[in-house]
């Protein structure tokens, strides 16, 4: 017999996490959430060291490739996205920022109300338990705990010290008015352990709310319509293929890749694209998969004598032991990190209105994703163009559901992102040129002898890639190529809306998981105002 829940919520990622959480809040809302993934409530996922377990490979990774890029001599690119619960807040780098509130005034400026600044911050402090900060932009007591470094490391000082001998301005809270400046980042952590989005709002409830269903392994193959209306979802559980029924909504939040995937494989996308895998056009919108934005970013990679940075080395086996011990104990030390430890926004312009790239230093030298691995310990700068004009999609590969979607980010695809990133690489180098980060480093594995604006061109077009926060292919919006409108539910259908990162207009100036909770948190607000007035 096929079971009916008021909302079925597809992909336990940040935002599902967080809107699947809320509704349940109500004991008479009936809520399933189905992910393909695990529960990730193992030591994999809450030791934070571990990451470099899951990015790398396909532990709770997706691990998908791009299509080649145009933009990078053709190269294919690399785009790790969580699986299971938590989605990507389960294997990310932990960076707690929300972006500029320039980013959310844009967004109600381009016809979306409800989402500028003053209207988000408000979801922001109500998701929060922030251990540092208080007042007028944090919040106190919400789910997702928010807390500073734990780690120790003594090399956090050395770039603050870098950023002071650059002459850049030190900054403590990123999420306050301004978020200019270099310092050292909060994450989403308690007691040195990971707080995902899943342990946030999901874990906690498993077995005690009688009316919150929690179907993990099961992989959703197509959301069910009756003429224009979403009234279930089929999915694949083992070897079964089952169907489970939505009194009220399905609630599509799925990703960036994977809600336009799910979408089109069902129907909903460019009716002659869908003709050409077979697929009957339920509903003809054209936006589905365009509008693909990500943060186009370069590395800097260094090896380092400095006993204080993560390698492969026999000299640092030690360190790592002591590490693990101090970890079992105390909750603290190098097990800890999240290695982007440290990092910050900086304009490439001063005549600029908001920073246009930001950095991300690291406590181990990182060359591809961590997919190549060099002898040795040492450190990496990430530097990153955060408002990017290329504009790439998500397309289907084939109608089956089980094959992985085109992903194409068109990484420097408009010719202004990659003089940006020259721009931005000339910015890092300064800070990395101070006597203090100097004396950091032993070998420069990329960028020795690059000088000039055309070696340094054709170095971007050779190492960039991204960094991890693909959004938009489900815009929010009023015009035709536009998804979803204000209310997060699709245009010309009923009972269907999305709530992950595919809905944000354009690209914030910062990382994404924040700001995709928050969606989750302001979804299941409207939601439950919808219900109060019928």
């Amino acid at each position: 017999m096929t079971e009916t829940y008021d909302f079925v919520v597809v992909g336990g990622g940040s935002g599902g996490c967080a809107v699947a959480g809320r509704l349940s809040e109500d004991p008479g809302t009936s809520v399933a959430v189905l992910d393909a993934g695990g529960r990730n409530d193992n030591w994999v996922v809450t030791t934070p060291f571990a990451l470099v377990l899951m990015v790398a490979g396909n532990v709770n990774n997706w691990a998908f490739n791009t299509v080649p890029q145009q933009g990078l001599n053709g190269r294919i690119g690399y785009q790790p996205r969580g699986k299971g619960l938590g989605g990507s807040s389960a294997i990310n780098a932990m960076v707690y920022i929300r972006g500029h509130r320039s980013d959310y005034d844009q967004w109600a400026s381009l016809g979306n109300p409800g989402w500028a600044y003053a209207d988000v911050l408000p979801y922001f402090k109500r998701s929060e338990d922030n251990a540092d900060f208080d007042g007028e932009y944090h919040g106190k007591g919400g789910p997702l705990h928010v807390d500073g470094s734990r780690t120790d490391n003594p090399v956090q000082q050395i770039f603050l010290q870098g950023a002071r001998e650059a002459q850049f301005r030190l900054r403590e809270d990123f999420n306050a008015e301004d978020h200019e400046g270099l310092g050292v980042y909060q994450l989403t952590q308690k007691n040195g352990e990971r707080w995902s989005a899943a342990r946030a709002y999901l874990h906690p409830h498993i077995g005690s709310r009688a009316n919150l269903r929690i179907e993990t392994r099961a992989h959703a193959t197509r959301i069910l319509f009756e003429g224009k209306r979403a009234v279930g979802v089929e999915y694949r559980h083992g070897k079964e293929l089952k169907q489970i029924r939505a009194r009220r909504e399905v609630i599509v939040s799925a990703g960036a890749f994977q809600t336009p995937q799910l979408l089109m494989l069902s129907g909903v996308g460019d009716g002659d694209a869908l003709g050409r895998h077979g697929i009957e056009s339920v509903h003809h919108l054209p936006g589905v998969g365009a509008n693909l934005q990500d943060h186009p970013d370069f590395v800097f990679g260094y090896l380092s004598d400095n006993p204080n940075f993560s390698g492969l080395s026999l000299k640092a086996l030690p360190r790592l032991l002591r590490a693990i011990r101090q970890y079992r104990r105390e909750r603290r030390g190098p097990m800890t990190s999240n290695f982007a430890e440290c990092g910050g926004f900086l304009k490439t312009s001063p005549d600029l209105d908001v920073p246009d790239i930001q950095l991300h230093f690291g406590m181990a030298m990182a060359d591809d994703h961590g997919r190549k691995r060099h002898n040795g310990t040492g450190f990496s700068l990430h530097v990153c163009l955060l408002r990017p004009k290329s504009r790439g999609s998500v397309a289907l590969g084939s109608a089956d559901p089980f094959v992985a979607p085109l992903i194409d980010p068109n990484f420097l695809g408009e010719a202004a992102d990659l003089e940006s990133m020259v721009a931005g690489f000339k910015v890092t180098r300064r800070l990395l040129e101070t006597p203090a980060l100097r004396a950091l480093q032993k070998k420069d594995m990329f960028t020795e002898g690059v000088e000039t604006d055309d070696q340094i061109r054709a170095l971007l077009r050779q190492r960039v890639d991204t960094v991890y926060h693909p959004v938009g292919t489900a815009r929010m919006g009023r015009d035709a190529m536009a998804v979803v409108d204000a209310r997060l539910k699709v245009h010309g259908l009923e009972g269907l809306r999305v709530v992950d990162a595919s809905v944000m207009p354009t690209l914030i100036g910062g990382n994404t998981n924040a700001p995709t909770i928050m969606i989750g948190e302001k979804a299941a607000d409207m939601i439950k105002a919808e219900m109060r007035a019928t």
